[in-house]
């Protein structure tokens, strides 16, 4: 598909006016605020995060484009909503008022071509924030607009064409996720058949047996606290975003003088998140392979032992673990399992050369599902690419200088 090649042929000749969005639709916000969003909803809520809620009472019956304010993809993620839904108050909506404009024509182009806008716009090398002015200004191309009937039928073969092409991506990328859960699932289930001992062969221990170890809560952190350099440090918050199973650096430091006061951590011990906001997430833990002693912030513990650190490290993902530790689980928005609870799960126990064959077994299947993962997902991406630029090729309109030539 060349430049203009696919273009020409579907103008064939047609002229190519070039309007502001603010004469060809109506650009407003709702009224909403993102607290009245329900689980269960009858409609869509549209707010300021990527994906919508929903919400039991409507606020427009419309087909509409929208987008959020301000937030994360602002100006990059648009929603094509036709039927009733509300609106978060920044948010936008923008409903076409002309007759010869396909409302699902006009969605594609500002998906296509809205983020390229607001950097020739902007001052700053990022745009935050959208502004209603911004929206109005925003020039869309219109096929002969003397021409209602054709133009509709231009705006529809470009609908109809990239529609397909939105379908085919969907579906790929729904079959190359799924192949991904596919791996993570038979990963889980061999690392749980791994754990799974004989009682008879191999003890299993509350975690806080003497002749294992035992947990110490974290150290009380605030941000003044935390230093560009100095004695590493691993926050609650960082265990669930930024470690893995293990770790041998850490990413924040604080004060050596700090440090002093604070309780810390020896090479391989176990750094667990006791706060979250899933059950997925609280108790999530990461091994502590460093050489350096560290500090834990409050709302975590480290757990001090005599086992192979790898090896409790992987007992906290298995479903072993998951399904004791749910039982624990204490408070509503804010999820916690406390120390105490932490010590009375049982962890099987057994010979030190058992633990560290898991290990290595489940060392390589990481590695292994690492790769497979990298793999999937860049081919995930290199698929939207491909999408998005015959997308933007199918969209290309001469420009007016361009038609002048």
């Amino acid at each position: 598909m060349s430049d203009l090649g696919f273009m020409d042929k579907l103008l064939n000749g047609a002229e190519v006016v070039w309007k502001p969005l603010a004469e060809i639709a109506i650009i407003g916000t709702g009224s909403r605020n993102t607290n009245e969003a329900t689980n269960d909803g009858k409609f869509p809520f549209f707010v300021r995060s990527q994906m919508p809620r929903s919400i039991n009472e409507y606020e427009f019956d419309e087909t509409a484009i929208i987008t959020a304010g301000d937030g994360v993809g602002v100006g990059k993620v648009f929603h094509y909503m036709s039927g009733k839904y509300a609106l978060h108050q920044r948010a936008y909506r923008i409903v076409v008022t002309k007759n010869h404009i396909s409302p699902k024509y006009l969605f594609h182009y500002i998906r296509s071509n809205f983020a390229q806008y607001l950097k020739q716009i902007s001052v700053h090398a990022s745009v935050t924030s959208l502004r209603k002015p911004m929206f109005e200004k925003y020039p869309v191309p219109i096929p002969c607009p003397d021409d209602p009937e054709k133009s509709l039928n231009i705006q529809a073969e470009i609908v109809r064409i990239l529609d397909a092409f939105t379908e085919i991506t969907a579906e790929l990328r729904a079959e190359l996720r799924a192949e991904l859960t596919m791996r993570k699932k038979q990963y889980d289930h061999y690392r749980d058949q791994l754990f799974t001992f004989d009682k008879n062969d191999v003890p299993q221990l509350p975690m806080g047996h003497s002749d294992i170890g035992t947990f110490i809560r974290g150290s009380a952190l605030q941000k003044k606290d935390f230093t560009e350099k100095g004695v590493g440090c691993i926050h609650y918050g960082q265990v669930y975003t930024h470690y893995g199973t293990y770790t041998y650096e850490t990413k924040s430091f604080i004060s050596e003088s700090f440090a002093m006061k604070a309780r810390k951590a020896k090479a391989g011990d176990l750094i667990i998140a006791t706060t979250s906001e899933t059950d997925e997430d609280v108790c999530k833990a990461v091994a502590w392979l460093g050489p350096d002693q560290i500090v834990v912030s409050s709302d975590a513990c480290f757990y001090t032992h005599n086992l192979n650190p790898k090896y409790v490290a992987y007992f906290f993902q298995t479903e072993q673990f998951q399904k004791q530790k749910r039982q624990y689980i204490t408070g509503t928005k804010i999820r916690r399992v406390n120390a105490d609870n932490l010590a009375k799960i049982l962890i099987p126990v057994p010979s030190k050369k058992e633990q560290t064959r898991i290990v290595s077994i489940l060392d390589k299947f990481d590695t292994l599902t690492d790769v497979i993962q990298e793999e999937l997902l860049g081919e995930i991406e290199l698929r939207q690419k491909q999408y998005e630029h015959y997308r933007d090729l199918l969209l290309r309109f001469p420009k007016p200088e361009e038609v002048a030539a």
